[in-house]
């Protein structure tokens, strides 16, 4: 059970998102209520006014600050407010990296925050480092993860319906509907972008495994950064293998296959300036890292993704 993200105290989440898939201005305007101290009032998104404030109804507010909390671009601060984290003051401030969402690094950024670390994202987790069919339906992945959900032991049961729902808002995440009639089919979701997910013929969805030109290398070594602080941080190497395959690898959350992680991990000691490097050596091929203060270094790569 126990995986990069996924603890034995892991507590698992299938809902918030009331059916709604992230929207490309969403996480700016829950970023755009923060006061000069860098927080949000709760009461933003449940007063009389939410509804005008974010300009959609009461249940998509809801969802608004669900992948908001879902992405770490907010967290529980005080009982009445949240904090914004200092990387969605970086992207989303006027003067910031991204602010209204065009770089892809962005979208890249928050499928990372969803499949990779799973803070809200049970499903998203499970979808993209759990399933390795090669072709697969919605209804072909209940049952696989009711039996995951059921490990966690959790006191309250998850409906059937529960699951069936996130399972849908998932892949609709990635792979909208085609030929719906209602506004939320014709709205064009973040991570509709990336290209991960297709729908092969109706209701058949397959993975697009291999390179990814709009993910830049900084943000792979962000990614990698996080998989090694979660999988191993006092580890001073890392297998080429749990780099392209581990469960919540960068490899494996990305969908790139071996030669793409290998272009990538080449030129790893010139875009990190020596502290990562890759050797291949007698036939054993791993990533090694110098000390480093993980947190500084991770947001240099950040950075480094919007250059």
């Amino acid at each position: 059970m126990t995986t990069a993200a996924i603890s034995p105290g892991y507590t698992p989440h299938f809902s918030g998102h009331e059916t709604f898939t992230l929207r490309q201005m969403w996480l700016k305007k829950v970023f755009d209520q923060r006061t000069k101290a860098n927080r949000i009032k709760k009461s933003v998104f449940t007063d009389d006014e939410s509804i005008a404030r974010f300009g959609v109804g009461k249940n998509m507010v809801g969802s608004m600050r669900h992948w908001a909390l879902a992405t770490n671009l907010i967290s529980e601060g005080g009982p009445d407010d949240y904090v914004v984290s200092q990387r969605a003051q970086w992207m989303f401030s006027n003067d910031g990296f991204d602010p209204y969402s065009e770089n892809p690094n962005t979208a890249w950024f928050v499928h990372w925050q969803l499949a990779g670390l799973a803070t809200r994202s049970t499903t998203w987790f499970w979808l993209f480092n759990k399933v390795t069919a090669p072709t697969f339906t919605k209804t072909d992945l209940e049952k696989p993860l009711a039996d995951f959900a059921f490990k966690f032991n959790i006191k309250r049961g998850i409906s059937a319906s529960t699951l069936a729902r996130d399972i849908d808002t998932c892949v609709r995440s990635y792979a909208p509907r085609s030929g719906g009639s209602s506004p939320e089919d014709f709205a064009e979701p973040m991570l509709g972008e990336l290209g991960l997910i297709s729908e092969e013929t109706k209701g058949v969805f397959t993975f697009r495994r291999g390179p990814k030109p709009t993910l830049s290398n900084g943000l792979f070594i962000y990614a990698l950064i996080d998989y090694w602080e979660l999988l191993d941080p006092s580890a001073s190497s890392m297998g080429f293998e749990s780099v392209v395959y581990g469960e919540g690898s960068p490899g494996r959350v990305f969908k790139l296959d071996e030669e793409s992680v290998a272009e990538r991990l080449f030129s790893l000691e010139e875009d990190t300036a020596g502290a990562l490097s890759w050797t291949d050596t007698s036939g054993l091929r791993q990533v090694l890292r110098k000390s480093w203060n993980s947190s500084a270094f991770q947001d240099s790569m950040l950075k480094k993704a919007y250059e």
